[in-house]
This record gives structure tokens, C-alpha cells and sequence, in this order.
């Protein structure tokens, strides 16, 4: 009987740790752009609404043919993330494969402007943000790591942290591959198009220090040379960043770890910009 008594103790005092978790809510976003509604994931700690605190957000992107859930599904530790970290996570979809453009030849698909202002403007008006650069961060796996970058050189004024895990952070290459030419045009064509709207390319224009980076990949990823590519191009316009290779492939196993290195990245990024805030 004193055994029972003694575990049963034991479970009501370690059950709250177990249990202890942020929520994930899937929230419609009315797009104007694209006159649609979308689904999106929200990810809030458990100490949400129980004080008036704002919270830092990192925006992450899913990959081709992926959605809303992808992030959720692969990484379920993120409930336990935004609660360590004190953070919200933000997973909106982003199409098949929309690559996170707006693109040139089809007016229907206005990702760019779905992302950096319908998604920002639907969080920062419902919810507890930091609704500034410094307390917003973008990342992706494969066609969202391209899309995290991309994003971010394009708009540094909102994002002041940025990260990729197997992202194709550079398209051309890859002319025939995941329905990109239905976004961007036939490359003979619209070779033009596919220069502007590879990260590689917007990545070249940042300032040192406009963003804080984090490109990682696996060595037998087929993205691997790309990222090596992009990684020699900054280290030549001296732009600082992280850039991580390391054995895996490009799998949800792969992105199931990165996603805690680039989490610990950001909160890291926000807790330093939380002491300068405090010190002026």
C-alpha cells in the first residue's frame, strides 16, 4: 500500500512537467492577394495569455508538396520549444509549390505578399507579438528554406533573423524539377525571371549585419552544392553567417534535428536584442 501511496505521489509530482506544452491552433488567413482563405498553424506556449507579455515570432516554412501541418508533423517537439524558449511559432501554408513567389507570369499566386504582409499584419493584430523587425525570425525546410531566405534578403525590414535546412537556395539548376516553371516561366524563356527569384541571387544584396543567418544541410542532400555555393558567396561580400554541413539527407529525419539547432539560433538572436532594448 505505501508503494501505490509513494507512486502515486511521485505521478502528481512530475505530471505537470510532462503535460506542460504550448497549444497549436490552426487558423484560417483571409489572403486578399489571392482572394482566398488559407490555413495556418500557430503554436503558443502554455504561458500565453497569462500575463501581458509579447512574444518574439519565427515564421517556418514548409517545403514542396508539403502544408500547414508539415512542421508540426515532423517536429512535434516545437509544443515544448515555444515553451522554453518563450516564442511563438508561426507555420502558414504556402501552396504545393509556390516557392514562395509572387509570380511574374500568374497574378493567382501572390506568396511573397501572403507571407510578409498578410501573415505579419494577421499576427501582429491578434495576437501577443513583437511586432517589429527584431522580434521577428523566418525559416524552412527544402522549398521553405528557399523561401525563408528569399524572403528575408528581400525584406530585411521585417525580419531581422533568417534560416534555411536543405533549402534550393539556388533554382536554376534545376529547370525541370518541382514545378518551378509553372511559377517562373519556361528558364529558355524566362531565364531572367529565374535569376531574380533565386535566394542565391537576393541573398547577394544584403549588408553585413541587416540579417542574422542560418544555412544548414546534409552532405547527401541533392541540395548540398548549392548551399556550398551560396555559403562561398557570402564569405566573399563578407556577410556573416552560420553555415552548418553535417551527414544526413533530405528527410524529415534531417529536419526533425535541424529545426532545434535553428530554434536555439533565434532565441539566442532574441534574447540578445531583448538586452539592447533593455540597456537604451
Amino acid at each position: 500500500m505505501k508503494k501505490i501511496i509513494f507512486f502515486a505521489t511521485l505521478f502528481l509530482c512530475i505530471s505537470p512537467f510532462l503535460v506542460e506544452a504550448g497549444t497549436a491552433d490552426t487558423v484560417l488567413i483571409r489572403s486578399a492577394a489571392m482572394n482566398k482563405d488559407i490555413k495556418c498553424v500557430v503554436i503558443k506556449p502554455d504561458d500565453y495569455g497569462k500575463s501581458n507579455i509579447r512574444y518574439p515570432v519565427v515564421y517556418l516554412l514548409h517545403g514542396y508538396s508539403g502544408n500547414y501541418a508539415q512542421w508540426i508533423t515532423i517536429a512535434p517537439q516545437l509544443k515544448k520549444v515555444v515553451d522554453d524558449m518563450h516564442l511563438l511559432i508561426v507555420c502558414p501554408d504556402g501552396g504545393y509549390s509556390s516557392w514562395y513567389f509572387d509570380s511574374p507570369i500568374d497574378s493567382s499566386i501572390r506568396y511573397e505578399t501572403f507571407i510578409t504582409k498578410e501573415v505579419i499584419a494577421y499576427m501582429d493584430a491578434g495576437y501577443r507579438t513583437l511586432p517589429e523587425k527584431k522580434g521577428r525570425a523566418i525559416a524552412g525546410l527544402s522549398m521553405g528554406g528557399h523561401g525563408a531566405l528569399y524572403l528575408s534578403s528581400l525584406h530585411p525590414d521585417l525580419y531581422g533573423a533568417a534560416g534555411s535546412m536543405s533549402g534550393g537556395v539556388d533554382i536554376r539548376p534545376f529547370p525541370d524539377k518541382w514545378e518551378i516553371g509553372k511559377v517562373l516561366g519556361d528558364i529558355t524563356k524566362f531565364a531572367l525571371y529565374w535569376d531574380d527569384h533565386s535566394a542565391i541571387s537576393t541573398m547577394e544584396k544584403l549588408k553585413n549585419n541587416e540579417l542574422r543567418i542560418i544555412i544548414d544541410c546534409g552532405v547527401d542532400d541533392f541540395f548540398m552544392e548549392v548551399n556550398r555555393n551560396l555559403h562561398r558567396k557570402l564569405l566573399q561580400r563578407r556577410i556573416d553567417h552560420d553555415f552548418i554541413e553535417r551527414p544526413g539527407e533530405h528527410n524529415s529525419a534531417y529536419w526533425n534535428n535541424a529545426v532545434d539547432y535553428q530554434m536555439i539560433f533565434f532565441s539566442k538572436y532574441f534574447d540578445e536584442m531583448r538586452i539592447r532594448k533593455a540597456e537604451k
